[in-house]
């Protein structure tokens, strides 16, 4: 029978069987390693994403000693000493922090940092508080600026948007279902439909903001502790409006996580949307539009061809998204008392956060850069019959025939002239009666100057008036109230940030005031 023998005791390079000085839980329940398997797939991955909670994990440092300390919970010295290292700590750049993926996650190389430097003193950092609160309040407040990063692009987009509806408000183009030319509207009522999923976007976007940025300080282990912390002290001090009501659920839910991943996505697919719309009205075949010479890349053998890269980049952007969002909604399918889903959690969705960012800014750059060809719009709405709709209307109207029955007689007379080769010019009086009295029987008598005047598309935009509609007074209408939604948001956005960056500016004010004793 073969002798079994320990990997860790054979291997030069493997772990020693004993964990490193410091290591935590050593000579407690965790006495041999980490093994070398264990640091490679999970401490080096969580250390991978240190650069994301460690300017927070100071935060919540900071705010937990001066909230024990307030309370008379650490001795004066070690509270003073500790505060001194904890900003020496905050205000170093990472990467002069000495990382050893032996010892865990960033939290574990913070404290054996500070061990080094005061001792026992860097102890009091557990007292009441595991690791994961302090890494979960780190990862709110990394989200929280990312969130408001990511709703500024998307009111930028919103406003590039409802720039160019404001720019081409008269401007008449062919609206389009299944890529075939089917009413008149203008180029501003088309480009303000997007700007109205930006405006959800921001509504969502809120709640987001609204879910992270709550405070899960103070909840101890699950419930609470036997040490003296004030909640509403602590979100005080870390900027957070107010706390999260349930200490459990502080610790373990991820719902507004998954859904702010979501968020992500349905925000860049808004924009990959828009891009399409530019791809397609930007061909040869169409040349309807074209996007700013920036945005765009040359070909490196075809010198006739303009790319318009950028919004490859937004379509490409909007299904990794899709991708970041699903993965990240499968790694929280756990159990409630898990940690896991967290440590998947971190790089996944400040990275989709990223992003969507980036996209945003990218689509409103796009938005702001189009310029449109205002003759190949107009020749692409009368040449393509899109006033056939607004004739059949007409002639329903004036006269006592049922909608259906004109379609019949209009799409007939659009054959027709079509199979002659006639055009939308052949779509005249005489050919609607030929068309009637082949359906009906009877000729319809229309006047030629009613039957120009219904398929005049200027004329056909001036009946939209229903609220929402094309119509100049009711597109005004919109972009005054999209106006104002982007001004509330951006105001929004701006004050939640004062306030967040006032927040930690007070923090480390008080800090170093209880430092210098």
């Amino acid at each position: 029978m073969t002798e079994r023998t320990d990997p860790q005791a054979t291997d030069p390079q493997a772990t020693d069987q004993r964990p490193p000085d410091g290591y935590l839980g050593a000579d407690a329940r965790v006495r041999r390693g980490p093994a070398r398997e264990l640091i490679e797939a999970g401490y080096e991955l969580e250390l991978a994403d240190m650069w994301i909670l460690h300017r927070g994990l100071g935060l919540a440092d900071l705010a937990h000693v001066i909230a024990l300390a307030e309370h008379g919970e650490i001795p004066g010295d070690d509270a003073t000493v500790l505060l001194r290292a904890l900003l020496e700590l905050h205000e170093i750049p990472l990467n002069a922090v000495e990382v050893d993926s032996r010892y865990g996650d960033l939290y574990n190389v913070r404290e054996r940092w500070l061990e080094q430097r005061v001792g026992t003193a860097a102890g009091w950092l557990s007292a009441g508080r595991p690791r994961r609160e302090a890494g979960r309040i780190a990862f709110r407040i990394a989200l929280r600026g990312r969130v408001l990063d990511l709703a500024a692009a998307s009111a930028r987009f919103g406003r590039g948007l409802a720039g160019l509806a404001e720019r081409e408000r008269d401007t008449i183009m062919p609206d389009y279902t299944y890529l075939q030319a089917a009413q008149p509207t203008t180029v501003g009522h088309w480009a303000l439909s997007f700007a109205y999923v930006v405006l959800r976007d921001l509504q969502r976007l809120r709640g987001d903001l609204e879910w992270v940025d709550r405070s899960p300080a103070g909840a101890g282990g699950v419930n609470g502790s036997r040490f003296h912390l004030d909640r509403d002290r602590l979100a005080q001090l870390l900027g957070f409006p107010e706390q999260i009501e349930h200490t459990r659920d502080a610790m373990w839910q991820v719902d507004g996580f998954a859904e702010l991943a979501s968020h992500t996505a349905i925000a860049a697919v808004g924009a990959s949307r828009f891009a399409e719309d530019l791809e397609l009205y930007g061909t040869n075949e169409f040349g309807l539009l074209s996007i700013g010479d920036e945005l765009c890349r040359a070909s490196a053998l075809m010198p006739q061809k303009r790319n318009p890269y950028a919004l490859v980049v937004l379509r490409g952007g909007a299904g990794t998204l899709i991708g970041r969002s699903t993965g990240l909604l499968a790694t929280q399918r756990t159990s409630s008392g898990r940690t896991d889903n967290f440590m998947y959690a971190y790089g996944e969705l400040a990275g989709a956060v990223d992003m969507a960012a980036r996209l945003l800014r990218l689509a409103a750059a796009t938005a702001e850069s189009v310029t449109v060809d205002r003759e190949a719009m107009l020749r692409a709405t009368t040449e393509n019959f899109t006033q056939a709709a607004d004739l059949a209307e007409a002639i329903t109207r004036a006269t006592d025939l049922d909608y259906r029955s004109a379609y019949r007689i209009v799409g007939r007379a659009v054959a027709e002239a079509i199979d002659a080769g006639a055009g939308v010019a052949g779509l005249d009086a005489a050919r609607v009666d030929a068309a009637a009295r082949a359906l009906i029987g009877r000729e319809l008598g229309l006047d030629p100057a009613f039957v120009r005047d219904a398929l005049d598309p200027r004329s056909a935009l001036a009946t939209r008036v229903v609220p929402g509609g094309a119509a100049p007074g009711a597109l005004a209408t919109m972009l005054e109230r999209c106006d104002a939604r982007l001004t509330a948001a951006e105001h929004w956005i701006e004050d939640r940030r004062r306030r967040s960056e006032a927040a930690e500016a007070a923090l480390l004010a008080l800090a170093r005031e209880r430092a210098a004793g």
